[in-house]
């Protein structure tokens, strides 16, 4: 009989420090070097969220410091909060051409209604590409990826005559009118939160779909009563999402809207700073600083949904 030999490539379980032979784990040494390196990396790490977070904090600080100073320029503001004064907040609301209040009051109704209306055609589209079977289905999918390729910047000029030849005919939604740059904004912004919300609805099982139809369901209803209550995530992250971009948005606003009473902030607020020998940085940073509120709330109502719907929105 020939002598049985140990396989080389046998992993050698009886010395393992880890493990006892009744399957009961043991504490693992650990030694002074390997202490050593675990404290040098948590070091590591809290040096990382101390220096990202000054960076993230310190312009902050300074815009709010800058709203606060009555000097009236951003060289006496190189003091962070040296001077407090609320006469830049008063200015905003006091001033006569520049008329802040409206330009508030139209950012959250354009920017709501912007999101609503982008959460709720980005949702059929991504339903009708995730749940349904039909011609051109992949084509289509493709054609909205790589219409979002292109910078909406190269679509000023034309969305610009565009909507001057539609206000010829229908005047509510031509030039100067801040229905009609909503739905330029949701035929904008289209594309990418139905690719987003599509990989969100694939992740939902399709045999909810299934027994929501045996039980005479039909696609309207499985939309309305199912899947968008198990889609809250993405549905929060987009129209989030949807609120910074028009709230923020400049170009397309300023081309549009002419009237001063029907601007956003974006556009109102520039014009604090657009003549160099009257601008009045302090008060810009004031009307900065109360524009960035309603973001801040915003995403504080929904930060429970927003890493969720991202991650879960990027699985496929």
């Amino acid at each position: 009989m020939e002598p049985i030999t140990a396989d080389p490539f046998e992993l050698d379980t009886t010395h393992s420090p880890a493990v006892n032979p009744g399957g009961s784990r043991r504490a693992v040494h650990v030694g002074p070097s390997q202490r050593r390196r675990g404290r040098l990396g948590l070091a590591a790490k809290y040096l990382v969220a101390i220096v990202t977070s000054v960076i993230a904090v310190f312009p902050i600080l300074y815009i709010v410091s800058a709203s606060l100073n009555p000097n009236g320029s951003l060289v006496g503001s190189n003091g962070l909060f040296a001077s407090i004064d609320l006469g830049n907040y008063v200015a905003l609301f006091t001033s006569p051409t520049q008329p802040y209040a409206a330009w508030f009051g139209n950012t959250l109704l354009i920017g709501s209604v912007a999101g609503l209306g982008t959460v709720f055609l980005g949702a059929l589209a991504a339903y009708a590409f995730s749940r349904m079977r039909f011609s051109g289905r992949r084509f289509g999918l493709t054609t909205i990826l790589l219409v979002q390729l292109f910078p909406q910047l190269l679509g000023v000029v034309a969305i610009f005559l565009l909507m001057t030849a539609i206000g010829d005919v229908f005047p509510a939604i031509g030039l100067d009118s801040q229905l009609g740059l909503i739905l330029v904004y949701l035929g904008g912004a289209l594309g990418v939160n139905t690719y987003l919300m599509y990989g969100f609805f694939n992740t939902v099982p399709a045999s909810i779909d299934e027994a929501a139809k045996l039980d005479g369901a039909g696609h309207a209803r499985i939309f309305f009563t199912i899947i968008l209550r198990l889609s809250a995530p993405i549905l929060a992250v987009v129209g989030l999402l949807s609120f910074i971009g028009t709230a923020s948005e400049f170009v397309v606003a300023s081309v549009l809207l002419t009237d001063p009473s029907k601007q956003t902030l974006a556009v109102g607020l520039y014009q604090f700073v657009s003549q160099e020998t009257s601008a009045n940085w302090p008060v810009f940073a004031a009307g900065a600083v109360l524009a960035a509120l309603p973001i801040v709330v915003l995403f504080f109502l929904l930060q429970k949904y927003i890493v969720g719907g991202l991650t879960a929105g990027a699985v496929k």
